[in-house]
């Protein structure tokens, strides 16, 4: 027997509206929500209807007192399904991303963005369906 992987946990300072962002960028809904605590996931599926590949994991926002104060040691790695690498860029800095440089080279087929609260991710340049 192994373990799977079926959630990814993350401190924060709001729950609520790092959820929301987080929902708008992999097109999950909130599955769980009480005071300081919001589970999100993909959405559910419609009986008699499957889902290509594995279910992808949750993400969990809980709230902390602490801030962020260094780099990332986890970080997640997004793909754009239904449109470029620089498209989606765009789209996550309207949600509310923002550039971050973390000694990047330029030559990296990945863009690196950082949510609301400063966490780390990467939009990678193929497009996976």
């Amino acid at each position: 027997m192994t373990s799977k992987f079926t959630e990814l946990a993350i401190d924060c300072a709001d729950p609520d509206s790092l959820a929301r962002f987080w929902c708008s960028v992999l097109d999950y809904e909130v599955q769980e929500s009480e005071d300081g605590f919001v589970a999100i996931g993909s959405p559910a599926v419609p009986e008699g209807k499957n889902r290509p590949g594995p279910v992808p994991p949750s993400l969990t926002f809980a709230r902390v007192p602490e801030g962020k104060t260094v780099k990332n040691r986890l970080h997640i790695d997004v793909n754009a399904t239904d449109r470029e690498q620089d498209e989606e860029v765009r789209r996550l800095l309207d949600l509310g991303a923002r550039r971050v440089d973390v000694g990047q080279t330029g030559e990296e087929s990945w863009a690196i963005l950082a949510d609301p609260e400063g966490n780390e991710f990467c939009v990678l340049a193929g497009r996976h369906p």
